[in-house]
């Protein structure tokens, strides 16, 4: 069987939905969920589903780890089978230290493996590795798509809307958003990220106007350009997030809008209840 010229391959944090990782043959490397003693593979050994059953009724908190170095050179040469390079887009270098595995095991295999810093999560990331794979089966190198992909940072956004912020301040991955954290209470924080790591956008008093808010400034952000994806996100909130689908297809027609629940992983950090919505364009 020959082999493809590049395979793009990403992780687990990229939130892609299942059923766009199955059509187009995706290789996808799980962070691990850690908790109550299990090491937990995100999406593999436990499901969104059943993460945030599990998360409501405990009394303990997860917490997360990259993939080690040894998981990675596995996983680069399973990928190698039926490539001849690997491009690998993963979640932004300063909220995990992926990449850095990553970086180690690249030198550890045979086939050669492009990496860079994202500096993106979530949809924004999920956008530039479908992007990325369709150049990829279209014939570009490895050096083209990391071409695209060192522009994505700038063409895209990620806003987050999370019920709490609890998780995100036991994880150390808040930055300006910490400011809210004396007041949970009586604010909605927006959040994005912003230069790789989770910032705040806006301060709004309930979740409705939060999300409002979310919807404004996607639109106002694709006001003259050409959206490629948009796309929502969510933790255990299916009905909100189907709602906000419909609003966005209305809006954008022809655009695709991605529908994902947040892996288990990134939900460590959100919560249950989180909302998200992301975008790019060219």
């Amino acid at each position: 069987m020959s082999k493809k010229k590049v395979v793009v391959v990403t992780d687990t944090t990229a939130c892609i939905p299942e059923e766009l990782v199955a059509q187009y043959g995706i290789p996808v490397i799980p962070l691990n969920v850690l908790w109550d003693g299990e090491a937990l593979k995100d999406g593999v050994d436990i499901t969104p589903n059943q993460f945030y059953a599990r998360l409501a009724k405990s009394s303990t908190t997860p917490t997360t780890s990259q993939p080690s170095v040894g998981e990675f050179v596995e996983f680069f040469e399973k990928v190698g089978e039926t490539a001849e390079e690997i491009v690998g887009l993963f979640l932004s270098d300063a909220l995990s230290g992926t990449l850095d595995s990553a970086r180690q095991a690249k030198e550890m295999v045979d086939i050669p493996v492009h990496l860079m810093d994202t500096k993106m999560i979530a949809t924004a990331l999920a956008i530039a590795v479908l992007e990325a794979h369709k150049m990829a089966e279209e014939g570009a190198t490895g050096e083209e798509i990391l071409a695209m992909a060192s522009k994505a940072e700038a063409q895209s956004k990620v806003m987050l809307i999370a019920d709490t912020l609890e998780f995100l301040h036991r994880g150390g991955r808040i930055g300006g958003g910490r400011r809210f954290v004396g007041s949970l209470l009586s604010v909605k924080p927006v959040l994005h990220v912003k230069d790789g790591k989770v910032d705040s956008l806006a301060s709004v008093r309930t979740k409705k106007k939060a999300v409002r808010r979310m919807f404004d400034e996607l639109v106002s952000g694709l006001e003259g350009k050409t959206p490629i994806r948009i796309g929502v996100l969510h933790s255990n909130a299916q009905a909100d997030a189907d709602k906000l689908q419909e609003e966005l297809q209305a809006r954008f027609p022809g655009v695709p809008v991605m529908n994902s629940p947040i892996t288990p992983v990134v939900g460590t950090h959100l919560g249950p209840g989180a909302l998200g919505l992301g975008y790019a364009y060219r």
